[in-house]
C-alpha cells in the first residue's frame, strides 16, 4: 500500500470512527484536537461544533491548542455587543467565564508535551482589558479584517495563573 492509499485509509476511518461516535467531522477547524484533549483529559467529547468543547467534572469546558514553541492561547471570533457593559455580561455568561474550566494545550506534531488548566474567572480576568482595547478601536472606527474581537494569552500569563497537567 502506497503512504498516500494509507493516508486514505486512515482519513476515512478516523472519520468514521467520530461519525459513529457523534462527534462531527475532526477535519473541521481544530475539532481533531478538541476530540484529542478530550480523550487525554478522560472528559466527555462535545457533540456539537458550537459551545463547550468538551464536558469535565464540572460541566462544559473550552479546550485551546497551539503548535508555538510556547504555550499561548488565542480566543477569537468573539461576537461584538452595542455597549462595553453588555459586552461584559456577554464574556461573563456566554463566552468564557459560562466555562468554569479552560485547559490549553502545546502540541509538538500529534503529541500533547504541555497541559495547562486554569479557570475562566481567571481567563476573563486576563483578556478583558485586551478585550476593552480592541472593542473601544472599533468602536472609534478601526476596521479589520474580522469585525469580532478576539485576544490572546501569553505564556506567562498562563503559567502564572494556570495549574500544569503535562
Amino acid at each position: 500500500m502506497t503512504n498516500e492509499a494509507k493516508f486514505r485509509k486512515l482519513y476515512e476511518e478516523m472519520f468514521d470512527l467520530c461519525e459513529e461516535n457523534g462527534w462531527g467531522d475532526p477535519f473541521s477547524y481544530a475539532r481533531s484536537k478538541e476530540i484529542h484533549m478530550a480523550g487525554l483529559l478522560g472528559h466527555k467529547v462535545s457533540d456539537t461544533l458550537s459551545g463547550a468543547d468538551g464536558y469535565d467534572e464540572d460541566g462544559g469546558c473550552e479546550y485551546k491548542s497551539t503548535i508555538a514553541p510556547r504555550i499561548n492561547a488565542t480566543y477569537n471570533a468573539i461576537s461584538v455587543q452595542p455597549t462595553w457593559r453588555k459586552q461584559l455580561s456577554y464574556l461573563r455568561n456566554k463566552k468564557i467565564a459560562k466555562y468554569k474550566n479552560h485547559y490549553h494545550a502545546r502540541y509538538e506534531g500529534g503529541k500533547v508535551v504541555e497541559l495547562w488548566k486554569l479557570s475562566g474567572e481567571d481567563v476573563l480576568k486576563l483578556l478583558t482589558p485586551k478585550l476593552k482595547r480592541a472593542y473601544e478601536r472599533m468602536q472609534n472606527g478601526s476596521k479589520n479584517k474580522d469585525p469580532r474581537l478576539g485576544a490572546s494569552l501569553s505564556m506567562t500569563e498562563i503559567t502564572t495563573h494556570g495549574e500544569r497537567l503535562i
